[in-house]
């Protein structure tokens, strides 16, 4: 056992004294130990439940004969981070997390982890120091919170930031946005559509490092504390057996993922996590592989803010396991894989029918032949940019406008709110890329203003910076290059005019290539935003969005 190195042999007594002193017994010092990483905090909806998953998962340990350890993971609120300074640190604490997991596991010799994530960069982190780490690791998250009900419809907090856009436009009173904002989240659990928490704790499963029902089962079920106790058991099955992460996050893994993440029509942060967690096992995941993947996967479903269902609707169709099964019909996936469940991805969905063809479309009657996420190139994004495809209006998919060019988020809400945009433009925000910003920002507040005053089928919005999982609408993110680094968005004009072809994977702004050049030439890099703290660290690391913004050490 690794643990032995700190609770066996003479050498080790005064590990021991220390044992002694946090109340262990020898008979505990004798057994695996296990970690497990604790993400509870009170900030956080989706993670002031967590406590009660976590001592779920110390039963299971026990009763299947390890030693449970807690230990701590930081985890922040991107909706209370949205729209100011905070949000800046929202993506950097994907880092932090792997890293001080990492250090924790490493340093205390534990011989299997289970990790208790739930939110946006949380569950991304612990992936990461999973596949860092290579012990036997299992992922149990904190589930999804039941939408909320307004007018007898049911609706999430995508609608809550639109509310306000709304208002700004004078087509809600304050009366109506205050019983948004006391009814669109009832419970605790990560926001109820298909956002980034609720997309990730999804491809978990996908991945092979969640057990069914990690990513659907809502928080305020019984089921989750169940779910929570199998996931202690399992991890001891898996420590019996030696299945480490790198064993099931294999390439083929990966490329499951992002079929079921076309399917799904997931957040585009996935395309940001999924690149980082790949490259932390040591597989390369390029941008280009997503569309590859999405030209031959059916998109199956329509959650918030794509459309009107839910995850407790996904949940009560049959889960992510039923959506796999959809797509095994047409031998989309690699069935063959291991999986935390100690069987394989075939084991796993066999039998788990898709009981509502409403919420998960058939396979043979999908909502688009192409998968939910669009990876877009052109002289405007000479690497990559990002779409939520299915996310957007049928009549955007396809559109040509003048620029409305901001250097940063807040400019370009002021315009927007002062009704300085008008149907047809194509907002630009820039120097929020990974170092512009730094931290690339997540532009849901100018996304929910265009699309609550009724702009968001005729004004697209394109950015070096990224979007909330709860974006709608022609929300291109993760222009790579970045304009900090002199990408060609920082030489965009207002009133150039820009061609966003999704089908095709085009993002293009017209001008020539002597005009481009004279721009280029006359261009000066800004300084950062930020000279201090970790954020100052986190810029001089940081790489392209098109990388899965992952830190390297500068050359």
């Amino acid at each position: 056992m690794r643990s032995d190195s700190v609770t066996k042999g003479m050498q080790q007594a005064p590990h021991r004294s220390l044992w002694n002193a946090l109340g262990f017994t020898r008979e505990e010092q004798e057994k695996p130990i296990v970690g497990i990483v604790s993400s509870y905090n009170e900030i956080v909806p989706g993670h002031m439940n967590l406590d009660k998953i976590v001592n779920a998962v110390k039963m299971g340990v026990a009763m299947a004969g390890g030693t449970p350890v807690v230990f701590p993971a930081i985890a922040v609120c991107d909706g209370i981070a949205m729209g100011h300074i905070g949000m800046k640190y929202s993506l950097v604490t994907r880092d932090l997390i792997a890293d001080s997991t990492e250090a924790m596991a490493m340093a205390h010799a534990f011989d299997a982890l289970v990790m208790v994530p739930n939110c946006d960069k949380n569950v991304p982190g612990l992936l990461m120091a999973a596949a860092r780490i290579n012990i036997p690791t299992v992922f149990v998250s904190g589930g999804p919170m039941l939408a909320g009900r307004v007018n007898g419809q049911k609706t999430s907090l995508s609608s809550m930031f639109e509310a306000v856009g709304a208002h700004a436009a004078g087509m809600m009173t304050e009366e109506e946005v205050g019983e948004y904002e006391n009814k669109v989240c009832p419970t605790c659990g990560s926001c109820s559509g298909m956002y980034t928490a609720n997309s990730m704790n999804c491809l978990t499963e996908a991945l092979g490092m969640g057990l069914k029902g990690n990513g659907t089962i809502p928080a305020v079920y019984s089921e989750r504390i169940r779910l929570a106790k199998h996931a202690g058991m399992k991890v001891m099955e898996l420590y019996e057996k030696n299945i480490r992460p790198r064993d099931i996050m294999t390439k083929k893994a990966f490329l499951n993922a992002l079929t079921v993440d076309m399917a799904l029509g997931c957040s585009t942060n996935s395309m940001l996590h999924l690149p980082a967690i790949a490259h932390e096992a040591g597989v390369e995941l390029s941008p280009e592989m997503a569309n590859e993947i999405s030209a031959r996967t059916p998109n199956l479903c329509h959650l918030a803010p794509a459309g009107h269902t839910y995850m407790e609707d996904l949940n009560e169709a049959g889960g992510v396991y039923a959506v796999m099964n959809e797509l095994d019909k047409k031998g989309l996936l690699d069935t063959d894989l291991m999986t935390v469940t100690g069987r394989t991805v075939k084991e796993n969905i066999k039998g788990c029918r898709n009981l509502n063809e409403e919420v998960i479309r058939p396979i043979t009657n999908p909502f688009s032949e192409t998968g939910g996420i669009a990876v877009l190139k052109g002289n405007l994004a000479p690497d990559t940019a990002v779409v939520k495809r299915s996310a957007v209006a049928p009549e955007m998919m396809v559109h040509e406008g003048p620029a409305r060019v901001f250097d940063c988020e807040e400019d370009a809400i002021a315009a927007i709110k002062a009704g300085k945009i008008v149907a047809g433009d194509v907002v630009v925000i820039r120097y929020e890329g990974p170092k512009g910003g730094p931290g690339m920002r997540e532009m849901l507040n100018p996304t929910s203003a265009i699309a609550g005053m009724g702009l968001g089928s005729s004004v697209a919005l394109i950015t070096d910076g990224r979007f909330s999982g709860a974006s709608r609408g022609a929300s291109i993110g993760h222009v790579s290059p970045e304009a900090a680094v002199g990408g060609n968005i920082a030489l965009v004009e207002e009133g150039d005019i820009i061609k966003i072809d999704i089908p095709n994977n085009k993002l293009d702004f017209v001008i020539s290539g002597e005009e481009l050049e004279k721009r280029r030439k006359a261009w000066t890099p800004r300084r950062p935003k930020v000279t201090t703290g970790y954020l100052s660290r986190y810029e001089a690391m940081v790489t392209s969005g098109n990388r899965g913004a992952i830190l390297e050490v500068p050359k």
